[in-house]
């Protein structure tokens, strides 16, 4: 089932992916879907963008334990394999890469996932918090070639604004 994200973002997506409707894709609730044309296996690349108002003071490594505790509900071992703070105090975010094991379509794969989670606050209200979560997942073969792309993605995200917006 698709999903909305809390605000509007703008972010350039990289040559060769595709969009993909969020309800066509199983299994993924999110808002943004992009899919790589070059599979592996039985398995096709993506990227997914979600996110949430997240009114609590969870840290964002909290968050994304978070998100590896969920994986667990589908994929058979989650082991983080890297983690760090990215961006700065007045736009914090936290990078985490996953390796695990899943059967989408009821292949094994041995997959690998980015998450990078952008944390966004309201302009005039502090205490509003939008946490963003961006996620490159990919087979171990695919994964660096592809993670340069997500990487530029990355680097491309912006909330929405009419300021940000050309006019």
């Amino acid at each position: 089932m698709p999903s909305t994200l809390p605000v509007p973002i703008e972010f350039v997506l990289p040559d060769g992916w595709r969009p993909a409707a969020p309800d066509k894709v199983e299994e993924l609730d999110v808002a943004f879907v992009a899919l790589h044309p070059e599979g592996d296996a039985s398995f096709t690349p993506n990227i997914t963008i979600d996110g949430e108002y997240r009114p609590d003071t969870a840290s964002l490594a909290a968050i994304a334990d978070e998100s590896v505790e969920r994986m667990h509900h589908f994929a058979e071992t989650v082991t983080v394999t890297a983690r760090k703070e990215v961006g700065s105090g007045r736009a914090p975010g936290l990078m985490q890469e996953l390796a695990f094991s899943a059967a989408p379509g009821g292949v094994r794969c041995d997959l690998v996932q980015t998450q990078v989670y952008l944390s966004m606050l309201d302009t005039e209200d502090e205490r509003k918090r939008v946490v963003v979560r961006l996620a490159l997942t990919a087979t171990v073969h695919q994964y660096a070639p592809l993670s340069a792309d997500f990487q530029d993605l990355v680097r491309t995200v912006r909330p929405d604004t009419p300021a940000a917006s050309p006019s």
